[in-house]
């Protein structure tokens, strides 16, 4: 156990203390925005704003263009999402959770899509396609630009994108020495594996508050 602990440490052995620091906050206000998200809680998005401002800092100081860029629109559509969420069926219901349109597919595909060709310009841009990770990344924030989207629209789907993206940035963090981030997304793929549950429990279901 102690090589363990001697590994995970060990990799921050050159990091400020003030990156630990604040990757550790972002990581605590991460795993709050994803457990409210769970519960169809709108504290999603104050929370989810807290960790992703701090993460854009982080991710800009270790060069992850397409993970800081995911981070900047999940901020951007937090407070998009604040609003929808917070729209009203009638007088005293909020929009329910639904299942995504064939128009809402189309428009994910060509979001993905469109991601792609946005961070891969960038990395070209910046001469920055010298090791695998600019790829994976890429492919990553394709995936999580997706699932914000339909996150914010309230769409059951949301978490399929979540599952697959969170398992694929694990071993990625490892790689790149983010040991706490990439803990934090093994802990988001279990909790988003539970969260799809819950939702589709919910599915249609129009609720009379916000705050679970």
């Amino acid at each position: 156990m102690n090589h363990i602990f001697d590994w995970i440490f060990s990799q921050y052995q050159d990091t400020p203390t003030h990156i630990v620091v604040l990757e550790l906050i972002s990581v605590f206000f991460a795993l709050l925005s994803v457990i409210y998200s769970k519960r169809e809680n709108i504290l999603v998005f104050p929370t989810g704003l807290i960790g992703t401002g701090i993460a854009v800092y982080i991710l800009l100081v270790y060069g992850l263009l397409g993970d800081m860029l995911i981070n900047a629109y999940y901020f951007v559509m937090s407070i998009i999402g604040w609003y929808t969420w917070t729209r009203k069926v009638d007088e005293t219901h909020y929009i329910p959770i639904t299942l995504t349109t064939a128009k809402e597919k189309r428009w994910s595909a060509l979001l993905f899509l469109g991601t792609v060709v946005f961070v891969a310009l960038v990395y070209s841009l910046t001469d920055r396609f010298n090791t695998w990770t600019a790829y994976t990344d890429i492919l990553t924030t394709a995936i999580f630009f997706v699932g914000m989207w339909l996150m914010a629209k309230k769409k059951l789907e949301n978490w399929v994108y979540w599952i697959i993206g969170d398992i694929i940035t694990v071993p990625l963090y490892l790689y790149k020495g983010l040991i706490f981030s990439a803990v934090l997304y093994f802990v988001l793929t279990i909790i988003a594996l539970y969260g799809y549950s819950a939702w589709k429990k919910s599915l249609n279901k129009s609720p009379q508050t916000l705050l679970k």
